[in-house]
């Protein structure tokens, strides 16, 4: 195994030079803000708010139309008053970043798992955003309305947001593959005006037309004033009622944005919806502008030239934080069907072809790369000069993975973050070391701390990952939560005044950190508490083990049994694998840990953006009805539950 805080690669001094963290934090010398060190850079940002995102905002370029009199009016949580008086627009900084790229470079680069591609210079986004901005217009949409799509991860997608955000309208995704239920969950909330769907999608060698889930969706939207359709599957594909994309892309229209205030909303993701409907969060225009941009030149390095990837459906912040590359001058590469499709390198494959510099994908994706024994670094990777890692925490084996069988010379960002915020608290930077397991830093202006069950701070001990300063980006509010309350409920009922996200956190003096894991499916036996990432880490490295869950049944202070569900490999018995299980466990972990029983199930159930659903089985196993401890539609495969209702019975 490898030890956790291994060193694995130590930026040279001519990167650390190159870095556009150092050209921020040299600018920010000329100006009489000098600082020794990201720690002191750090600790300047989060102590200084108004100071740092304000001179964040100039360094950037940002493009008012009006002026803010601050950069934060107010700093409650919630209720955070940022850039007040100020007006902007998301989609001009897109479409024009204040690097000045050249219109005839390379914007995006598209490719489908069956071999289809797309390219699109500056000039042709912003012509063909120009065309549907102007057929949107015509349709009726403007400032706040709700466009919804239906669409994969594709020139259309990004085409279709910025179009929309130019307007000043609020964009809301699904990814094509989410099962009916789960779309009208999620966009019946909103009352969108616009539907652009395709007719359907690929996804590892087939195709599935969604055409009938479409149709029963539209009888939900009552608001709806207009429906696109995309042939993406069929190129003769139609829609009773609905107007073809090409007529969008074939309407003239001048490049317009409206100026809109820093808290517009301008996107709308939603929670997983795991124990009820999913929340609708709402991103403001400002906010994501600002922190995306800060996330991906200072912490990611992308500027001009760059080439970004994320492996991400339309339906993950990920995907969100992808397109944003073009803000900072990157090409953006997307991709869209099965990530191992036709072969397990396909990715990899796609990052030699597209000479991608910043190559992105899950945690759990690197971990089955190195379980397949996969060596990327037979390609020519020569571009590739940084991989990022986020959904899960990353075992300090994948991170050695990386640099042994991927690229030496290569920043490891592994990131931990999430939809409410739409982007990382902690991450990389690249003027930082990478070690096994750990991540390097909290990032500028996150105001990260591990607090213990009386809310006070601690270093060097695993506690509640909590904000103790607002972001830019924390959600303008919920849809339909106009007195706020669901949302004090779901970040600030613990800890008032104080934002707790729900993952262990471990804060290293050094300030680096290592996720453990959701805080509300922590493993605790005979006092000893764990996360179930250090869990699954030793169980998913055997060679026997695909996958695997693992339940503490414990509550209310009465220690319950330890229950572990294994996906097994092909030939595997279940007999040989229990006692290497308990072996491992014992050995590696705590005697505490054992578990009680070890059973073999066909898969882990997971939500539709791939996280193991511990909580709802956790529920089931309670005696909570299936119904009321998990909602359907938001699971990527709900027969996978089907296993455990006899346990509970």
């Amino acid at each position: 195994m490898t030890a956790e805080g291994e060193p694995l690669w130590e930026p040279s001094p001519a990167r650390i030079q190159s870095a556009r963290l150092t050209e921020f934090a040299t600018w920010l010398g000329r100006r009489g803000r000098a600082f020794v060190g990201y720690g002191e850079l750090w600790q300047w940002s989060v102590g200084d708010l108004n100071a740092f995102w304000g001179e964040l905002a100039q360094w950037f370029g940002v493009r008012w139309h009006s002026p803010p009199t601050a950069a934060l009016a107010d700093a409650s949580m919630p209720g955070a008053r940022w850039f007040p008086g100020g007006t902007l627009n998301y989609a001009e900084h897109a479409l024009y970043p204040p690097c000045d790229v050249d219109p005839d470079d390379v914007a995006v680069l598209f490719t489908r798992e069956d071999g289809l591609e797309e390219t699109l210079t500056w000039a042709e986004l912003r012509t063909q955003v120009a065309s549907v901005r102007t057929a949107l217009a015509a349709a009726g949409v403007g400032r706040g309305d709700r466009v919804a799509a239906l669409v994969p991860n594709s020139p259309v997608a990004l085409i279709a947001m910025l179009a929309t955000t130019s307007l000043g309208g609020v964009w809301s995704s699904c990814s094509p593959d989410f099962g009916a239920r789960a779309i009208a969950d999620r966009f019946t909330q909103i009352e969108p005006v616009v539907l652009v769907t395709v007719d359907g999608y690929r996804y590892g060698g087939k195709g599935f037309d969604i055409r009938s889930t479409v149709e029963a969706l539209r009888a939900e939207l009552p608001t709806l004033r207009a429906t696109v359709l995309v042939p993406y599957l069929d190129e003769a594909a139609t829609l009773p009622g609905a107007r073809a994309w090409a007529e969008l892309l074939a309407s003239a229209g001048e490049l317009a944005f409206e100026p809109v205030p820093f808290d517009a909303p301008m996107w709308i993701l939603y929670s997983s919806g795991t124990t009820g409907l999913p929340k609708p969060i709402i991103h403001g225009q400002g906010g994501i502008l600002l922190e995306h941009m800060k996330q991906l030149a200072l912490h990611l390095d992308l500027g001009r030239g760059d080439r970004f990837f994320w492996f991400s459906t339309t339906g993950w912040m990920m995907w969100n934080l992808l397109v944003s590359g073009l803000t900072v001058g990157s090409a953006v590469v997307l991709f869209d069907g099965n990530p191992m499709y036709p072969e397990p390198d396909a990715l990899w494959r796609l990052a030699e072809r597209q000479r991608i510099t910043a190559f992105g994908v899950s945690a759990p994706y690197l971990q089955a790369c190195m379980k397949a024994e996969l060596q990327p670094g037979s390609l020519n990777l020569a571009a590739l000069r940084s991989v990022g890692s986020t959904g899960a925490p990353l075992s300090p084996e994948g991170f050695a993975w990386v640099y042994q069988a991927v690229k030496p010379d290569v920043m490891l960002s592994s990131l931990s973050g999430g939809t409410d915020v739409c982007t990382a608290f902690v991450g990389g930077a690249p003027t930082l070391p990478v070690r096994a397991g750990v991540i390097p830093c909290r990032m500028l202006g996150c105001a990260v701390e591990a607090y213990d069950e009386h809310g006070v701070p601690v270093i060097g001990t695993v506690g509640e990952l909590v904000l103790t300063e607002p972001m830019p980006s924390m959600p303008v509010g919920f849809w339909n939560d106009p007195d706020g309350a669901r949302m004090r409920e779901a970040y600030h009922e613990t800890f008032p005044g104080v934002w707790r996200h729900g993952d262990w956190i471990k804060i290293d003096p050094d300030g680096s950190c290592v996720i453990y894991g959701r805080s509300d499916s922590t493993l605790n036996r005979g006092g000893v508490r764990m996360g179930t990432a250090e869990f699954y880490r030793v169980v998913e490295e055997l060679p026997g083990v695909d996958d695997s869950l693992v339940i503490d049944t414990s509550a209310a202070g009465v220690e319950g049994r330890l229950l572990l569900y294994v996906v097994l490999a092909d030939g595997e018995s279940l007999d040989d694998a229990r006692d290497a299980i308990r072996t491992a466990i014992r050995t590696q972990l705590s005697p505490r840990h054992v578990p009680d029983e070890i059973t073999a199930i066909a898969e882990v159930p997971r939500t539709l953006n791939g996280k193991k659903c511990e909580v709802p089985v956790k529920r089931v196993l309670a005696g909570v009805p299936l119904d009321k401890a998990v909602s359907e539609g938001a699971l990527k495969n709900p027969r996978a539950m089907t296993p455990f209702l006899p346990v509970a019975r």
